[in-house]
């Protein structure tokens, strides 16, 4: 059962979206002024906050995502600054060296972070604005099996689509993704309106 206090935090939220996605695509053109209105309570009524995404390209975030991978439920991001993802959180991006398909890594740092190497031939640099920098979760994996920020460098905000906020590895393996403090705040009505485990389970790709 539903809170009506998660209700109005979730409404709160997909009205935000709503109003974001509508405003992006009257920018680039796809809609007129008089369809803006239209477009916002279309994505209220019918839209949803998160997608499903079937995960399976190996072990680089086990053990958050098993070696096996991983049906995910991602909250859908239509534009991202620092007040909707923060440091921790385990993140939808485009992959840097092929923008068609997507990496899911750890958020490790954003702008303004002093970045230092352990190896001292490294000089220390900071993320420039909009810059941020992603890792793996597997820590018993070299930096170039990883394929993250330490071997393809930062990158930008805006390739980050979405945040991880469950997965599900096996019919009985699933929960919520541990992300950061803020970002579970800011997820837990989407996830007591939206989350079906049933559903995943039906589209679950072992």
């Amino acid at each position: 059962m539903v809170s009506l206090s998660t209700w109005f935090r979730y409404i709160a939220h997909k009205l935000e979206y709503s109003i974001s996605v509508s405003w992006k695509r009257y920018q680039i053109g796809q809609i007129t002024d008089r369809e803006v209105g239209d477009s916002i309570w279309k994505h209220v009524f019918q839209g949803k906050l998160t997608t499903i995404l079937h995960w399976n390209k190996g072990g680089e975030m086990a053990p958050t995502i098993g070696q096996q991978g991983g049906t995910l439920l991602v909250r859908k991001f239509p534009s991202v600054d620092p007040t909707h993802v923060f440091v921790g959180d385990v993140v939808v991006l485009k992959d840097p060296e092929n923008s068609n398909k997507y990496l899911v890594r750890r958020l490790a740092a954003v702008e303004g972070y002093e970045m230092v190497s352990i190896d001292v031939k490294d000089m220390p640099f900071v993320l420039e604005k909009d810059q941020c920098w992603v890792l793996s979760d597997n820590e018993s994996i070299k930096p170039k099996e990883a394929r993250d920020s330490r071997t393809f460098g930062p990158v930008p905000m805006t390739d980050i689509i979405g945040r991880v906020i469950y997965c599900l590895q096996t019919a009985v393996d699933h929960g919520p993704v541990q992300n950061s403090r803020s970002g579970m705040h800011q997820d837990s009505p989407v996830l007591a309106v939206e989350l079906d485990v049933n559903e995943m389970a039906r589209n679950h790709k072992a």
